[in-house]
């Protein structure tokens, strides 16, 4: 019987996050690919686009028009997928298998630039800086409505994660509730505290930093990582040094690093397949619920579907929507090449 080798024997690892495991599969990343390959998109986009509805000054879908934003620029989603409206619900108190109960929220999209062309790498750090100052400001206002107990930050960037539009943005929508992930995280950071009194990631990163294997960028108030239990090839996870339970709790000196951060790690993800590295990428932070919560520790998840190349993708299938989640090549893989790319944007080599 041969010893074990997490580098190249089939394992199972354990994300104390979602307490949820991924099975590890590293041999597999040899195999040959004859599946689908996604169409890379090579056109250079303008400046301006006069038929983008988030450009500035354009008529969205609704009829409104966009001002001629020179920075960031916050709208409510005209297609949003909760309402603000309340309506009056009578919950059965009776088991039934049929539950459902009405969700209240609010949506919205936050267009990072008036410059069609840019996106978060391309863009210098002032203007990322200004982006966060943005997320901040929306967390406190959206934050501060009564029925609302969670504010869900994320970008979708690029057609195949289902971004419907170019223009550089992202979304935020807020509810009542914590989403189905949110609470998972909650009830393990909860379950941590209390029985450790001290913070789950602020304790990782600690682990983290003391091995080295994982450490993609490390700067003096941010880490970007390749999770230990990671389930997407190249994905990463930014967590703070301090520890900070909310993007509203940062101080000048790490908006700055934070957006110094972002700007590396997403270089890195373009120069990789040397193309615009597309993704899902969402910030975790505590609830607006009123309480204080020291077990949340503010991060930063990033997660690209690309696998091989710019036209190989992972898909989420067969044993993953049946048993749980699998991967390939082994996160202290992905983190090794990530590390290793340049932070000079490939487009001015």
């Amino acid at each position: 019987m041969k010893n074990f080798d997490i580098n190249e024997d089939p394992h199972r690892r354990y994300n104390p996050l979602i307490n949820e495991w991924v099975l590890v599969s590293p041999h597999r990343a040899k195999r040959p690919w004859q599946g689908q390959n996604e169409k890379i998109h090579t056109d250079a986009l303008p400046e301006y686009d006069p038929t983008c509805y988030l450009c500035p000054g354009n008529v969205r879908a609704n009829g409104e028009s966009n001002p001629k934003y020179e920075s960031s620029f916050v709208f409510e989603n005209d297609f949003a997928a909760v309402k603000q409206q309340p309506i009056l619900f009578e919950e059965n108190s009776k088991p039934t298998f049929f539950k459902a109960k009405p969700e209240r929220g609010i949506a919205r999209v936050v267009c990072f630039s008036p410059r069609h062309d840019l996106t978060l790498p391309e863009m210098n750090l002032p203007s990322i800086e200004n982006i966060i100052r943005t997320w901040q400001k929306e967390y406190t206002d959206l934050g501060s409505v009564d029925y609302i107990n969670h504010v869900q930050i994320f970008e979708n960037k690029g057609s195949v994660m289902g971004c419907s539009n170019p223009h550089p943005h992202g979304q935020i929508w807020a509810q009542s509730s914590l989403p189905t992930q949110v609470e998972k995280t909650q009830n393990s950071l909860k379950a941590y505290f209390e029985k450790n009194q001290s913070n789950l990631l602020q304790d990782y990163l600690q682990e983290e930093l003391k091995l080295k294997e994982r450490i993609v960028i490390e700067n003096e108030r941010f880490v970007a990582l390749v999770p230990f239990w990671a389930i997407w090839p190249f994905e990463t996870m930014i967590i703070g040094k301090r520890h900070v339970t909310k993007i509203t709790d940062f101080t000048p000196e790490e908006v700055s690093d934070y957006a110094s951060i972002l700007k590396r790690l997403t270089i890195k993800y373009d120069n990789l397949f040397e193309t615009s590295f597309p993704y899902s990428s969402g910030i975790h932070q505590a609830p607006t619920d009123g309480e204080s919560h020291p077990e949340w520790q503010f991060h930063m998840h990033f997660y690209p579907p690309l696998l091989r190349s710019a036209s190989v993708k992972k898909f989420m299938v067969g044993y993953e929507m049946m048993g749980e989640a699998q991967r390939d090549i082994t996160p202290e893989k992905s983190a090794a090449v990530l590390k290793a790319l340049p932070e000079v944007h490939y487009k001015n080599k």
